[in-house]
């Protein structure tokens, strides 16, 4: 007879795929017309009696169209197919990459795009991190103030260098919703994910070793590259589907890779999701290569479609894969608190962190109860909602206001959109025109390790969005026709050049103040 646990899980799968097939079948009533745009849905009801399913089921396949942009939500009157869709963009190409590993030699002109205070008066585009007001603030607050209350005597204690074990167990309880059963006591806490990925690199790297990433990645993962003498073997990754395993197998059959650092859900800064069939490939690629996946999930609460949340280590049999997360692009920026699960490398990493000292106890418990809290599937909800809508806004007017030829990324979720400009603007000369009128952007040399990129931007979308973003943004694009106008004609400022040289190279046409 089986077991009471199997067959609840076999009831939650059978529950899952059953609102996931009403939802997809309603997406292609959708797509092919069947249902117009700003037509009302059945009621959540009637679908429930329609399929014969839970109410619970029809909701949540509602949901999922609700999160793919399909259709909205109108407060008692029910659900409507979307009357605008995603603006037509072509997203943008796979680049070549080096087939050599190399070391990492980068400024760290990233971190200071990011250290730039508001006060200053920019526009910023650069940032991958949601606002204030997209976040629940007060509901945080609240949940310290209880925190340092109820266990105000753990301040008066070094805390253990692993973790609280009330927060390993919640976290455990969350790793259920990325697919993955955890033990609670193989979990370690971290003063942030980038600290989980630097102990992960240390404790399977030493200096010299190649870490494959992906092409372009995040740029602090460069850094964090050059600051451990590690070099970077950067492989092809897919708009869409993420790194190409294909190129990682090439890779493995000619070079010592000893880790392979990846952001399998909403990659920074492509937006690319890997499929499941690849994830569990690339688990089954480690395990017979014998090398680590360091995986950061840092991204997968903001993912659309709940089946995009599992995680490679979810597939992971034998503790090849290294999962890394927190809750800094979900919760609040600054709860700095991340944590890690390494596999057969716990361990040596649990020594690694022994001399690195521990995080605080309190704040630890307190990122446990907001997990716990009933509201926290409904923030994300609302948090994804938000950043859909911002990046709908965003691609619409890159459509609208950038030059001929650009290509845009369109993920499924996220705060980022990358793009590709037409061949011959240069992506730093745009930077530099746009940061002299006050605008802030990415430009994409920042995310490769070998200058690559340089007609690319990183456009963030999380930052508060005031009635000045959208008029900012549209300026970008103005910038970037006029560079590409002037570049055709040969009278471009060069690659790298200053703001003033950028202006002059457009005829003293780039100044918003001046229009």
């Amino acid at each position: 007879m089986p077991k009471p646990g199997t067959l609840a899980a076999s009831a939650a799968q059978e529950a899952g795929a059953l609102y996931l097939r009403i939802a997809q079948a309603l997406a292609e009533a959708i797509r092919q017309g069947s249902l117009a745009r700003g037509q009302r849905l059945p009621s959540v009801r009637e679908t429930a009696r329609q399929h014969g399913v839970a109410l619970s089921t029809a909701v949540q396949a509602y949901h999922w169209l609700e999160d793919a942009r399909l259709v909205v939500a109108r407060p008692r009157s029910g659900f409507f197919v979307a009357q605008q869709r995603s603006a037509q963009l072509p997203e943008p190409t796979v680049a070549r990459v080096p087939r050599r590993a190399h070391a990492v030699q980068v400024d760290v002109l990233g971190q200071r795009l990011l250290g730039i205070p508001d006060r200053q008066g920019l526009v910023s585009f650069s940032s991958g991190t949601p606002g204030p007001s997209m976040l629940d603030m007060e509901r945080v607050r609240r949940t310290l103030v209880r925190a340092v209350q109820r266990h105000r005597h753990l301040l008066c204690d070094y805390p253990g260098p692993n973790g609280h074990e009330v927060a390993r167990q919640a976290l455990a309880r969350y790793a259920l919703g990325l697919g993955c059963s955890l033990d609670p006591q193989r979990i370690t806490l971290t003063s942030g994910c980038m600290e989980a990925i630097s102990l992960c690199l240390r404790a399977v790297a030493q200096p010299g070793d190649v870490v494959a990433i992906e092409s372009p990645t995040h740029y602090s993962f460069l850094e964090l590259l050059q600051s451990l003498h590690l070099r970077a073997l950067e492989i092809p990754t897919h708009p869409r589907h993420g790194l190409s395993l294909d190129a990682l197998q090439l890779a493995l059959d000619t070079q010592p890779v000893k880790a392979v650092l990846v952001v399998p859900t909403l990659s920074n800064p492509l937006g690319s999701c890997m499929p499941l069939t690849e994830r569990r490939r690339l688990a089954q690629m480690a395990s017979q290569h014998d090398f680590a996946v360091i995986e950061d999930a840092v991204y997968n609460d903001l993912v659309f479609h709940d089946e995009l949340r599992r995680t490679v280590k979810s597939f992971d049999s034998t503790g090849h894969v290294m999962l890394c997360d927190s809750f800094t692009k979900t919760v609040a920026p600054g709860l700095r608190l991340g944590w890690v699960e390494a596999g057969r490398w716990t361990g040596r990493l649990r020594e690694l962190k022994s001399v690195q000292g521990a995080q605080t106890a309190v704040l630890e418990l307190a990122v446990a109860e907001l997990l716990a809290q009933a509201g926290y599937t409904a923030s994300m909800r609302q948090l994804r909602t938000w950043a859909a809508a911002r990046l709908g806004e965003a691609r619409s007017l890159l459509a609208e206001h950038f030059p001929a030829g650009t290509r845009v990324s369109d993920p499924p979720g996220g705060f980022l959109l990358w793009v590709e400009l037409p061949r011959g603007l240069d992506a730093q000369a745009l930077f530099e025109a746009a940061q002299a009128e006050g605008i802030l952007v990415a430009p994409g040399r920042l995310f490769s390790a070998h200058e690559r990129f340089r007609n690319c931007l990183r456009i963030g979308v999380g930052a508060d969005w005031t009635d000045r973003h959208p008029q900012a943004l549209a300026r970008v694009g103005e910038l970037a026709c006029a560079l590409l106008r002037r570049a055709r004609a040969g009278t471009a400022a060069p690659a790298g050049a200053t703001a003033a040289q950028a202006r002059n190279a457009s005829g003293g046409r780039l100044s918003v103040s001046e229009r």
